[in-house]
């Protein structure tokens, strides 16, 4: 590709205005509200909800640049509070000094943390800036309610067959690169297939394979697409392949006990984008399903890790998901518990609804009483050790084990513990 033609296609095709804007007519339409909006020269704040690639930011910038007013843009990926304020300061001494209030657009406002939401608030309802946010997430969930009060939120939906086509034909007939291969399109179908109605992926996939049509002289088919994606289409991607094998990765690591190869999966992922949310979430279900008591504390960290994480968001939480990795990757491991209640449950698909034995039962009546619910039953706190050998699994069940303590220096504290108590009741 020539070095002039070194920007992605996407951007080089971004619509400058409201009538090159592809799709979303039910809000930039003839009587749409954007449309409206521009024609009364004022603007709310504003969430344009979506998935990828359906024009979030590009509408931000046409507003912009339709109502002749200055916009600031941050990226919640890597934006702190820090950079709202100093956003918000440099847009309150341009609004002294003009009458056009100024658009900040917030991209993944999702990914701000109650506290950095909360530091918008102040320059919203004071109308020294117009919010625009873009969100691929329910901002229902995702906004506080206070700020989402004070913003307008459109829904923004995936490219169908039409805008794709028409985004495909814009891409062939203006962009002087394309233009310049010469070559063949053939066929469409595995173009639009693999965007997911995602714009911005259909023309970056064009690109790819327009690249290697050109240097293999070859036309365009749906299996010339598809071989080249499976070919060269390597960079993370939050829904695809990439997405799935990278926090496989991550996960094995740190059960493998190597928290460097952890560590460089966990900055693969936040290069990425990855929602650190779901990061957390992972390290969560990790800390029990592969340490468990070989060190019970790594649930604590890993539930303090996802409430902090949820506090703060990107940029400060990659230092909280960092320690909690190195953490979780250098504790002993054990999946007995893992391991027991798969056991446990595969048990009771196998033999169904056994009945709870009598002496177990709760008796809160006088018929179930005198039916001998809860008799026999022995109270542990009444004995030495608080601690009396009865049956408490079903009868069919007697002395079935599920837990089986595994080789680390707590549980085999544990087995001694259930030796002790049990005797040869469980075999331990």
């Amino acid at each position: 590709m020539d070095e002039h033609n070194s920007i992605p296609l996407a951007e080089r095709l971004r619509p400058k205005t409201l009538d090159d804007y592809i799709g979303q007519e039910q809000i930039v339409g003839k009587d749409g509200p954007i449309r409206l909006s521009i024609r009364a020269g004022s603007l709310p704040s504003i969430i344009f909800w979506g998935p990828p690639g359906v024009g979030k930011t590009t509408l931000a910038q046409i507003l912009a640049s339709e109502l002749k007013r200055p916009i600031f843009i941050l990226s919640a990926i890597s934006s702190g509070v820090k950079d709202v304020r100093e956003v918000i300061e440099r847009a309150s001494r341009k609004d002294l000094l003009s009458t056009q209030k100024p658009l900040l657009f917030i991209d993944e406002i999702h990914r701000f943390s109650k506290s950095q939401q909360d530091s918008l608030l102040g320059a919203v309802e004071k109308g020294v800036v117009t919010l625009l946010g873009a969100t691929t997430e329910n901002p229902s969930f995702e906004v506080i309610p206070a700020l989402l009060s004070r913003c307008q939120v459109y829904v923004l939906e995936s490219f169908g067959v039409k805008e794709l086509e028409a985004l495909l034909q814009r891409a062939l007939k203006e962009d002087e690169w394309l233009k310049g291969l010469k070559i063949k399109l053939k066929e469409k179908k595995a173009l639009f297939q693999l965007s997911g109605g995602d714009g911005r992926k259909m023309l970056n996939t064009l690109e790819l394979v327009a690249q290697s049509a050109a240097a293999d002289k070859m036309e365009i088919t749906d299996e010339f697409v598809t071989r080249v994606i499976k070919q060269k289409m390597v960079r993370y991607d939050k829904t695809g392949e990439q997405h799935y094998d990278i926090i496989s990765a991550f996960i094995k690591s740190i059960r493998g006990s190597d928290p460097n190869a952890s560590l460089y999966w966990l900055a693969r992922m936040i290069e990425g984008g990855e929602d650190p949310m779901f990061i957390a979430r992972r390290l969560l279900i990790l800390s029990s399903e592969d340490i468990g008591l070989a060190n019970p504390t790594a649930l604590v960290m890993a539930n303090t890790c996802y409430q902090s994480v949820h506090a703060i968001g990107y940029p400060e939480c990659r230092i909280i998901l960092s320690q909690t990795t190195v953490y979780l990757a250098t504790s002993p491991k054990s999946n007995s518990t893992y391991k027991a209640i798969d056991e446990a449950i595969a048990k009771v698909r196998e033999t169904g609804d056994l009945s709870v034995p009598l002496h177990i039962r709760n008796a809160p009546t006088k018929l179930m009483q005198e039916l001998g619910y809860g008799k026999d039953y022995k109270y542990a706190h009444s004995h030495e050790g608080n601690f009396v050998d009865q049956e408490f699994l079903p009868d069919e069940l007697s002395k079935v084990k599920f837990y089986e303590p595994a080789d680390n220096q707590r549980e085999k504290g544990v087995r001694d513990f259930l030796k002790a108590k049990w005797k040869n009741r469980y075999g331990y």
